[in-house]
């Protein structure tokens, strides 16, 4: 494929699933704590009916609801209290025509009632004796057995990331453990004869290799396993090896560098002869010299060695594909914050850029302010709260334009 044809992150996307097998689900169970960020398995069924029984969302009084139509302040409803609910056991006496029953948030609604009065809205006068001021309708301030979920009701669907609420939910409905997609594993390759591993000292034109790490962290936060294969020399039979290796561990590759079109850019060629290259060159700056490819059933993704290229090309495409691998159905946009720019923003245009920001809290809301920083820069993305996409359409932005901030730290 010609470099030049560059196609946009979502044409490489469509692309991918396009090559790309079904997987069938074959789940890991887990008790519930363990399976906060995972993805279900398979839709999830309440054991139980929740709540299991009709119960007072207020502090008041259990009521027929007729009993109380009509009633105001200056012509309040006179009921005879016959007693309280106790929290946390089952409701005793009737609420017949014309009675109240105490009853706490929470605390089971007594036969007979279907409503509750606040206890705002009513007072006891002595001698058993409650006078109430404002009227309430059927099932005002009650939660039905069941209004939560019904038994056997779905509680979280196929497919979904698990949040803290999914956990609270599939507690009160007596689930102990959950059925979750494992965590795709992704093998992470650097190239280049410039690079030593972190540990060690760089020699003259040397650097150290810092992507994988990056780019690890960024798998573990979007629901993956990384497997750091280490650097790779600039010779096309060992990266030919080691990319066929990587292939046989893992459900996704990564390489970092040797993806552009210089004459030590090996990775286009070699993943070539292994396999499908589905496109070269990504529409977005920083980012351009994107390889995408298929080995096999297997996505492979070249990436650009700049450390920030390659942490923005991870952000706009190869995240997405590991939540996708990760099971989720519905692959939703990192959270973004609307900010206005504190100066003008020109860009080349032709390809949607991605500019980091720092956001500013001031009085009347949030500003972004561009940083400085060319894509070799890791410092720039380190300082940045985020990113801002400028539309391949624009020629640049302007001082006081809202944008939307798409959050790196959340």
């Amino acid at each position: 494929m010609d470099f030049l044809k560059v196609i946009s992150p979502a044409d490489a996307m469509q692309r991918l699933r396009s090559a790309l097998p079904g997987r069938p689900s074959r789940g890991e169970e887990l008790e519930l704590l363990p399976a906060l960020g995972r993805v279900t398995a398979f839709d999830v069924l309440a054991a139980d009916a929740v709540p299991g029984f009709a119960r007072s969302t207020v502090d008041g009084y259990a009521v027929r609801a007729r009993d109380t139509f009509g009633a105001g302040p200056e012509q309040p409803a006179y009921l005879e209290l016959k007693g309280q609910v106790i929290m946390g056991r089952r409701a005793e006496g009737e609420v017949s025509p014309g009675t109240a029953i105490q009853v706490p948030t929470g605390g089971m609604l007594p036969p007979g009632g279907d409503a509750v009065v606040m206890l705002e809205y009513a007072a006891e006068l002595g001698g058993d004796m409650l006078e109430v001021v404002r009227p309430v309708a059927p099932g005002e301030n009650v939660m039905a057995a069941g209004e939560d979920f019904a038994r056997g009701a779905v509680v979280v669907p196929a497919g979904r990331r698990l949040q803290p609420a999914d956990l609270g939910a599939l507690a009160a409905a007596g689930l102990r453990t959950i059925v979750v997609q494992p965590r795709p594993r992704v093998a992470i390759l650097s190239t280049g004869d410039e690079l030593v591993a972190v540990d060690e000292e760089p020699g003259p034109g040397q650097v150290r290799e810092v992507n994988s790490v990056s780019l690890a962290a960024a798998i573990i936060g979007d629901g993956g396993d990384p497997l750091l294969l280490g650097i790779v020399p600039d010779r096309e039979s060992e990266l030919a090896e080691a990319v066929i290796g990587a292939c046989r561990q893992a459900g996704l590759v990564l390489l970092s560098g040797g993806s552009s079109v210089g004459k030590a850019d090996l990775v286009p060629a070699v993943l070539a002869r292994l396999g499908q290259v589905l496109a070269h060159g990504l529409a977005v700056k920083p980012g351009k010299p994107t390889v995408v490819a298929v080995c096999g059933d297997i996505p492979v993704i070249g990436l650009p060695g700049h450390p920030v290229s390659a942490l923005v090309v991870y952000d706009v495409l190869v995240g997405p594909l590991v939540r996708l691998l990760a099971g989720e159905r519905e692959v939703y946009p990192v959270p973004g914050l609307r900010a206005r720019l504190t100066r003008n923003l020109p860009v080349r245009g032709g390809v949607e850029e991605h500019v980091r920001v720092r956001l500013i809290e001031g009085e009347s809301g949030w500003a972004a302010e561009p940083l400085p920083g060319k894509s070799g820069a890791i410092s720039s993305l380190a300082r940045a709260d985020g990113l801002v996409r400028v539309p391949a359409s624009r020629r640049g932005l302007n001082e006081g334009d809202e944008v939307e901030v798409r959050l790196l730290r959340r």
